[in-house]
C-alpha cells in the first residue's frame, strides 16, 4: 500500500551510495583506453579528433557502470517495503 515505484527507487540509488563516484573513476579509466584505441592516430597528431566519439566513449562506461550499480540495488529491495535497500 504504501509501496514506492520501482523507477524512484532507481534514481534515488543513482545520485547516492558512492554510485556516481564509482561510475566517474570506470569512465575515466575504460573511456581513456577507448580513446586511444579508437583515436590514438588523432591524439598523436595525425588525424582529426573526433569530438562527439570522444564524449560518447566516456558517457557510455559511466552510464553502464550507473546502470549496473543501479540495478544490483534494486534488485535487493524487498517488495512491499518503503525502498530501502537490505544491506
Amino acid at each position: 500500500m504504501n509501496e514506492i515505484p520501482k523507477w524512484k527507487i532507481a534514481c534515488h540509488c543513482a545520485v547516492s551510495d558512492g554510485v556516481p563516484r564509482r561510475s566517474l573513476y570506470v569512465a575515466l579509466i575504460v573511456g581513456t583506453i577507448l580513446n586511444l584505441i579508437n583515436q590514438g592516430d588523432a591524439f598523436l597528431g595525425t588525424g582529426s579528433i573526433d569530438w562527439l566519439k570522444v564524449v560518447l566513449t566516456y558517457f557510455v562506461p559511466y552510464a553502464v557502470c550507473t546502470y549496473g550499480a543501479v540495478s544490483a540495488q534494486v534488485g535487493q529491495v524487498k517488495p512491499g517495503t518503503t525502498g530501502e535497500a537490505t544491506p
